[in-house]
C-alpha cells in the first residue's frame, strides 16, 4: 500500500501542506475496509464527518441513483465534511472490497487549529477555489 503522507499529498484539499505537516496529518487516519456490495456513505445522510481516500480496490458514486463516477486507489470523497457539518451530497458504493483511509471531523479540526500554517494554507486553497467557481 501508498505511504498515507504521499496518498494524502494528491487530495487538492491537503496539496499545500509540506511533508511534514502530511506526515503529522496522516497519524490521524484509520483504515477501514468496506466489503464489495458495501454502501460506504449515503446521499443525504446527516452529518458526513468522515473523508475518505481510497487506498486499494474500486468503488460507485451516485447521485439520485443514477452512477455518476468511478474511484479507486488515491480517489478520494468528503473533503466538504472535514470544513463543514453537512449532508452528504453523493452514495458511494464499494464494487470490489474498498480500503480506505478515514479521518473524522474533530481529528482535523484538532490538527488545523494547532498550526495557524496549516490553517492559513487551507484558506488559501479555499480561496482559490470560490475564485474559480464561475
Amino acid at each position: 500500500m501508498t505511504d498515507t503522507a504521499d496518498l494524502l499529498a494528491e487530495v487538492p484539499l491537503l496539496s499545500g501542506l509540506d511533508r511534514k505537516q502530511l506526515q503529522r496529518l496522516s497519524r490521524d487516519f484509520s483504515k477501514r475496509t468496506f466489503p464489495a456490495g458495501s454502501v460506504v456513505v449515503r446521499e443525504g445522510d446527516d452529518h458526513g464527518v468522515g473523508f475518505f481516500v481510497v487506498a486499494e480496490g474500486e468503488g460507485v458514486v451516485s447521485i439520485g441513483g443514477r452512477e455518476v463516477g468511478k474511484i479507486g486507489p488515491g480517489s478520494y470523497f468528503g473533503e466538504v465534511a472535514l470544513i463543514s457539518d453537512r449532508r452528504r451530497t453523493a452514495t458511494v458504493t464499494a464494487v470490489t472490497d474498498l480500503s480506505c483511509l478515514v479521518m473524522t471531523l474533530w481529528d482535523f479540526r484538532a490538527f488545523v487549529r494547532g498550526d495557524a500554517d496549516v490553517a492559513w494554507k487551507l484558506l488559501e486553497h479555499v480561496g482559490g477555489m470560490l475564485h474559480n467557481v464561475k
